[in-house]
């Protein structure tokens, strides 16, 4: 049980004279025995913080308050090194939104003085200086991962970040390129990198799947590409034979016939012989920068094909558009996509498949025999 300490202790006033006061010090031992102390100025501060203490620890929810002192920029460094559980890019974004958002903030509060209230006026900070909703609710949801790490670990007794009005994000309408665009953007790229439009327009290969493709993922008989690994591209150096995105990320893609040519042709121009070869490189013969791609090839290309707002990820977009022109199901779309689930490719791209209600009403029609009264 907990127990109270009238103490008088002498202290130093605004004025410089030494007086002596009256401190309640609330004493208790935890569940190891390990003896606390909580000092107040006031008794009924003390008899209250008493009655709380024992209380939690009757009903197994106390915490050590001081394990709650540690500054967030060190208890979060401390816990981004131990998310074993994300992929490298993942954390590598989620070390910058904790570096730019959320530590210039709360970085050197202690954990404990972080508030409900706190968190939703960043929030309206955030909003009112420009940042984007999509960023704002990033900044939250690393903030808020981060406290969860600190309840499980018996230093904060509840999330403050956990119950925070968000702004709603707007998501952006693909980009779609069609067959004609596609063509054209073709012609007007580097001839080296003319196979890279395609495997991206017609394989839907993502940019790190496309830049770690290697001449062994190129079934040129069966006419297929297979996914199996992605080039990751962090702070300036790029590791090849990492796993994809998502377990469905790892796939066997059709290629039209027409198109696998093209791209056996590139094997034969610009690729070594060795199955680990990299079908696409850079200038100098390593593997692809994305930035440096952007800026000496792609943006040029554009701008030549008359193509604006398109980047590479629009060919993934456009893949999904001819995929449901050839009358693909959104099954086989999903998979050869390599879509996390069926529903996100639903969720997605869902007006790009016919609505098949009237077709339902002749179905229904057929069923219950045609006929225009049921009667009784």
């Amino acid at each position: 049980m907990a127990n109270i300490q009238r103490r008088k202790v002498q202290v130093k006033d605004s004025s410089g004279r030494i007086r002596t006061v009256t401190r309640y010090r609330v004493r208790y031992r935890d569940w190891a025995g390990v003896e606390h102390g909580e000092t107040f100025k006031r008794s009924g501060e003390a008899e209250r913080r008493k009655a709380q203490v024992e209380t939690e620890l009757d009903g197994g929810t106390w915490r050590d308050p001081k394990r709650g002192e540690i500054r967030l920029d060190q208890w979060a460094k401390d816990w981004i090194e131990t998310r074993h559980d994300l992929r490298a890019t993942t954390r590598a974004r989620l070390d910058t939104t904790m570096r730019m958002q959320v530590l210039p903030k709360f970085g050197k509060l202690p954990l404990i003085k972080i508030s409900n209230a706190a968190v939703r006026a960043w929030v309206a900070e955030m909003l009112a200086s420009g940042l984007s909703a999509a960023s704002a609710r990033k900044a939250v949801f690393a903030l808020r991962h981060c406290l969860e790490a600190a309840v499980a670990d018996g230093r904060l007794m509840t999330n403050p970040a956990a119950k925070v009005p968000l702004p709603s994000e707007r998501a952006k309408a693909p980009r779609y390129l069609s067959q004609t665009e596609v063509e054209t953007l073709v012609d007007a790229m580097q001839a080296r990198y003319r196979a890279l439009v395609l495997v991206g327009a017609f394989g839907g290969l993502r940019w790190g799947e496309a830049a770690g493709l290697t001449r062994a993922g190129v079934d040129v008989r069966r006419s297929r590409i297979i996914v199996t690994s992605t080039a990751v591209e962090i702070g300036g150096k790029i590791t090849l034979g990492n796993e994809p995105k998502t377990r469905r990320s790892k796939r066997s893609v059709p290629v039209a016939r027409a198109v696998m040519g093209e791209i056996e042709e590139h094997l034969r121009r610009h690729v070594g012989p060795e199955s680990d070869a990299l079908v696409f490189t850079g200038p100098r013969g390593g593997p692809m920068f994305r930035a440096t791609f952007s800026q000496q090839a792609w943006r040029p290309a554009a701008k030549k094909a008359g193509l604006s707002g398109v980047t590479f990820h629009s060919l993934r977009h456009s893949f999904v558009a001819i995929l449901v022109a050839a009358g693909c199901n959104v099954r086989e779309v999903s998979e050869w996509a390599g879509h996390s689930s069926v529903a996100f490719t639903l969720t997605r791209y869902g007006g790009l498949f016919e609505d098949g209600s009237d077709a339902a009403v002749d179905r229904l029609d057929n069923l219950l025999g045609g006929g225009d009264d049921m009667g009784p």
